[in-house]
């Protein structure tokens, strides 16, 4: 459901830190199986689409350039203009592959069980992240190989169920990869290979940074209800994105935690608020960030980002060690000190890599799942969120464990209902815990 803008379409363990998350399959995710087996097989693999934004768009068309017997036969979304743009991209882009009957388009708040029962092998999950926990239960549930788009949730209870669904995943032999795509480019892979092998020593401080400008806004339609307006420029509503935050800057946290071979911080404090974004078309999120996260045996990570028109843009990981330095910023990827190394080799579309090897786990039968990951990056969104908003140090256990549920409950949307949008959070006053 994002813009459909060529940016959007190529853009965008767990538990060692806690015993309080109960993981077992008390959803009744354990009743299905994969119905159909592909390994080392040349059946069709027949995919669905649940999400018709720019970053749908083109999860759809790289999943069927992933293998050469995937075709499309489902997809749904809420909005019908979305799903009828990205069928005509589809179709002209794949025209031997877009295998969609009239009753195979779905809309509707139901649309994407309609997706995951048409009788699919594989779902996309792209829509707004406030839907992703309960889209992935469910195709978990029906038994169907999923790549998730990231983040994954945006409130703890999301983030919990989403461990159980992945969980589920796991015992069912089901590949579950998510959109946190730079895992999937190469020099990111060679670089945090090589931080984790010790090149730079113990490592001491890892910092990131996004700072960048404004995006898209929808104005107002007159035959919209509060709910549409509200879910066509869902970006700016946290019950939807989680605030900035959590929708976009997750990436860069993921590759902190990456470079800290995934542990976990016990506390972040952060600030944040609107200084640009000051005007009630922009929601309720914020548009800077700033959190300090405490490590284990002293170490330090840090993470800065904003998004205001006019200010100097940067994006860039940096992981400072006792013996070097690594730097992930733009095109370069580089260690300095005992070792110094940078990247020169080969390069390819990370956003067709993580859909070639989830195509490629299938047919293998040893299938992929990045569920543990995934919910890690986007609690550690979530738990700079909640210290933002709060102005409180929060430890990881009691952001994971929190039971704030952001947005109406899954059972009450629809056109006509009306959610009293809370208003921008202030820290020292809002409660999150």
């Amino acid at each position: 459901m994002k813009k459909d803008k060529p940016e959007a379409t190529n853009r965008r363990s767990f538990l060692k830190t806690t015993g309080a998350v109960v993981l077992g399959s008390s959803m009744g995710l354990n009743l299905v199986l994969p119905s159909t087996t592909f390994a080392q097989s040349k059946s069709v693999l027949k995919v669905g689409l649940i999400g018709c934004g720019g970053r749908g768009t083109g999860a759809a068309s790289q999943a069927l350039n992933a293998d050469p017997n995937v075709i499309i036969t489902a997809m749904g979304d809420v909005f019908q203009d979305r799903l009828d743009k990205t069928y005509e991209i589809l179709l002209k882009m794949h025209p031997d592959k877009v295998k969609i009957a009239s009753e195979n388009k779905f809309i509707g708040f139901d649309a994407y069980q309609r997706v995951i029962d048409s009788g699919v092998d594989v779902v996309l999950l792209t829509t707004p992240p406030g839907f992703r926990p309960d889209h992935l239960e469910a195709a978990v549930k029906a038994g169907k190989h999923i790549f998730c788009e990231k983040p994954v949730a945006v409130d703890a209870p999301g983030v919990r169920k989403v461990l159980a669904a992945a969980k589920a995943a796991k015992e069912k032999g089901l590949s579950l990869v998510s959109g946190f795509t730079f895992r999937y480019d190469l020099p990111k892979r060679a670089l945090f290979g090589k931080v984790l092998d010790g090149e730079v020593g113990d490592i001491r401080t890892v910092t990131s940074t996004r700072n960048g400008g404004g995006l898209w806004y929808f104005p107002r339609q007159a035959n919209w209800t509060d709910m549409e307006y509200q879910m066509r420029n869902w970006y700016y509503y946290n019950w939807l994105s989680g605030d900035f935050i959590v929708e976009m800057i997750v990436h860069s946290l993921d590759m902190m935690t990456w470079a800290m071979g995934g542990k976990l911080p016990l506390k972040a404090t952060g600030t944040g608020g609107r200084q640009a974004r000051v005007a009630e078309k922009w929601g309720n999120i914020y548009d800077h960030f700033a959190v300090e996260f405490d490590y284990a045996n002293g170490v330090k990570g840090f993470n800065f980002c904003r998004q205001q028109t006019g200010c100097s843009n940067r994006n860039s990981v940096e992981v400072i060690g006792s013996q070097g330095s690594a730097l992930v910023e733009g095109s370069v990827h580089k260690i300095t000190g005992k070792t110094n190394w940078q990247y020169q080799g080969e390069t390819k579309d990370m956003y067709q890599v993580q859909h070639d090897e989830l195509f490629a786990s299938i047919r293998s039968g040893k299938p992929l799942n990045d569920g543990e990951s995934m919910a890690n990056s986007t609690m550690m969104g979530i738990l700079s969120r909640m210290a933002a908003y709060s102005g409180q140090t929060l430890t990881w256990d009691q952001a994971l464990n929190s039971n704030q549920v952001l947005g109406p409950a899954f059972n009450q949307y629809s056109w006509d209902f009306k959610y009293a949008v809370p208003d921008p959070a202030i820290p020292g006053f809002t409660k999150v815990v």
